[in-house]
Formats: C-alpha cells, structure tokens, sequence
C-alpha cells in the first residue's frame, strides 16, 4: 500500500519549538499532488493540458504537537468528487505512535486557463477517470 510521509524539519518550527502551523496546510498539499501522480495524473500534466486546479477552501483542526524530526504519515481519502470540484480529507498522524496529529480537509475545482470551470468528465476523460477510481480509497 501506498504511504505519503513526512520528516518534519528544523526550519519548520517555531519558537517554542514545534512545527508552526501553516505547515500542516503544505503537507496537506504536498499529500494532494503525490496522491494524484499516484493515481496517474500529474499535476504537470493537468496544466499542459491547461487546466489548473486552485483551492476553494481548507481547514485544519490540530490535535496534538509535531516536533522536529518527527515522521507523519498523511491519509488522504476523496470525500465528493463530480467533475469539476474535488474535496479531500486529510488524517495526520505519527509514524512511530500512531497518535492522531491533526485532520483537515481542502476543496478545489478545475479551471482553464482563463478561469473558466472545466468538466473533467466531458473534456479529459483520462483524469476523470483517475479522480473517479480514487474516490473512497485510502492511503494509510
């Protein structure tokens, strides 16, 4: 099964010496696009194609404290997905505990170039399908 994990970097924390929270978000995002080259879409591949993909909306709730040098391990599991908007939810927790770190969720849509929304569905079967077989998949 596929893992997405992280080692939490000195550079990450901050002065009271955890790992500051806007880095959650990142690693949420770092999660997203490995999932989707897991899948068989790159993101590289979406913008050749001219679609870009921009955040509507995320959210984080922390639980618990990441130190430096800590590994984490990213779940991310697609709640709806129809086409053209995708939301995903993210579960944070430590490699070596298991101990829950933080959950979170983002929603994005798919745009050309010129912001108009694109169905993937109907212009890029290739990546609908990709999208649509992820739906309910786990990665632990």
């Amino acid at each position: 099964m596929n893992v997405y994990e992280h080692q939490a970097q000195y550079y990450e924390t901050d002065q009271m010496g955890i790992i500051h929270h806007s880095n959650y978000i990142r690693w949420m995002e770092s999660a997203r696009i490995w999932w989707m080259k897991e899948q068989g879409v790159d993101y590289k591949e979406l913008e050749r194609a001219g679609i870009i993909s921009p955040v509507l909306e995320v959210s984080c709730q922390y639980k618990t404290m990441v130190h430096f040098e800590d590994t984490v391990l990213i779940e991310l599991k697609i709640e709806k997905y129809n086409g053209v908007k995708l939301e995903l939810s993210y579960r944070i927790t430590d490699k070596e505990t298991g101990e829950l770190r933080s959950i979170g969720s983002s929603k994005h849509c798919f745009l050309n170039k010129d912001g108009a929304p694109v169905s993937l569905k109907k212009a890029y079967p290739e990546f609908d399908r990709a999208f649509s077989e992820g739906i309910n998949k786990t990665i632990e």
